[in-house]
């Protein structure tokens, strides 16, 4: 599983595993949500070379994985959504 931090995400779609109270607390700007158990069932809206984020990095790992099982190329944003909040990055809300 390869990881990058959220610097080098660039122009990678981005798709947050979180849970929906998660997601509507604070999220990365132009982010999809897609929560991880649902993941097998909408694998079709899941870009190819997405950049996949948790809250911490935990579960977004799990869940590339998983699309690298399915033959999809993705990548795990180290340190997650807290990690993309303390750099500064653009948020929609903010992170609890």
């Amino acid at each position: 599983m390869r990881e990058i931090q959220p610097a080098e995400i660039g122009a990678l779609p981005i798709v947050d595993v979180r849970e929906q109270q998660e997601w509507d607390a604070g999220h990365a700007v132009g982010a999809i949500h897609i929560p991880m158990s649902e993941v097998p069932a909408r694998l079709d809206e899941v870009p190819d070379g997405a950049a996949v984020i948790c809250r911490s990095g935990a579960r977004s790992g799990r869940v590339v994985s998983y699309l690298e099982q399915q033959g999809l190329d993705a990548v795990n944003v180290a340190g997650g959504t807290l990690q993309w909040a303390a750099e500064g990055r653009p948020m929609v809300g903010t992170v609890l």
